[in-house]
């Protein structure tokens, strides 16, 4: 595929901004509506921000790294631009869809590229019930939390919570308790993609919990359920020598 029309978005940083101007003036910027690829400029949360609001164009986003960690992102290099693009490799994820009903009887519905994740709000920990395709697995766990990651969001908040890295190609997800007192030794558990799993918040009108799916929080829930959402596709370009695949696969065996 040739990319041609090439839109620039920055993160609200003076570097990412910068590089965002210079590269809209020598490439030509277009708006994302009209372009045939998105460049992102900034860390992982841009790229995150990136996919949320552009999701629905089914357009491919290349990330360049002018922020921090940048998993999900390229070097950052000026040069060839057009010639890095027509040769990037192409992964397509499929998000997490996060369905939270919260104290009142409100449903909040988002996706998740990275996770959805269970927090309590207050000092008292969590109670939590988990069940996977409509089986109770999990009764009452006493926790901080517990999480639901992709593969993509695998190396992220879920491997500091001490849960798995997904290789990409598996069609797995991750459930990963937060600091759990009640079992202690679970350590979680590798799901298929296609699972639904529904989590129950015990006395939750005293040991108030939040869901978040990536960036997007709902307060005072009473239960979430999590699945793979098909219907949605997110297009994301690597470099060959710097792809997705070989960086979660990297990412296993560092120290």
């Amino acid at each position: 595929m040739s990319f041609n029309k090439i839109a620039f978005l920055a993160a609200p940083t003076s570097e990412a901004a910068a590089a965002c101007e210079h590269l809209t003036k020598a490439y030509s910027g277009v708006d994302p509506s009209d372009a045939d690829v998105i460049v992102a400029l900034g860390g992982d949360g841009m790229m995150l921000h990136t996919i949320h609001d552009h999701m629905d164009l089914q357009t491919p986003i290349y990330g360049m790294n002018r922020g921090s960690v940048g998993f999900l992102m390229n070097a950052y290099d000026e040069a060839s631009l057009h010639e890095r693009l027509n040769k990037a490799e192409t992964i397509e994820l499929h998000p997490l869809q996060m369905t939270a009903v919260d104290l009142d009887g409100k449903t909040h519905t988002k996706i998740a590229v990275n996770e959805v994740s269970l927090s309590r709000q207050t000092r008292q920990a969590a109670k939590i019930s988990i069940f996977v395709d409509d089986v109770l697995r999990m009764d009452g766990m006493i926790c901080d939390g517990v999480l639901v990651a992709t593969s993509a969001g695998s190396t992220a908040y879920n491997l500091s919570a001490a849960g798995p890295i997904i290789p990409l190609g598996n069609d797995l997800i991750a459930l990963t308790p937060i600091s759990p007192f009640r079992p202690r030794t679970w350590r979680g558990a590798l799901l298929p993609s296609y699972a639904s799993i529904r989590f129950e918040v015990l006395d939750a009108n005293d040991r108030l919990v939040s869901a978040t799916a990536d960036f997007f929080e709902v307060r005072n829930v009473k239960s979430v359920v999590v699945s793979e959402d098909r219907t949605e596709t997110a297009k994301l370009l690597f470099d060959p020598e710097h792809n997705l695949e070989e960086r979660i696969l990297k990412e296993q065996f560092s120290s």
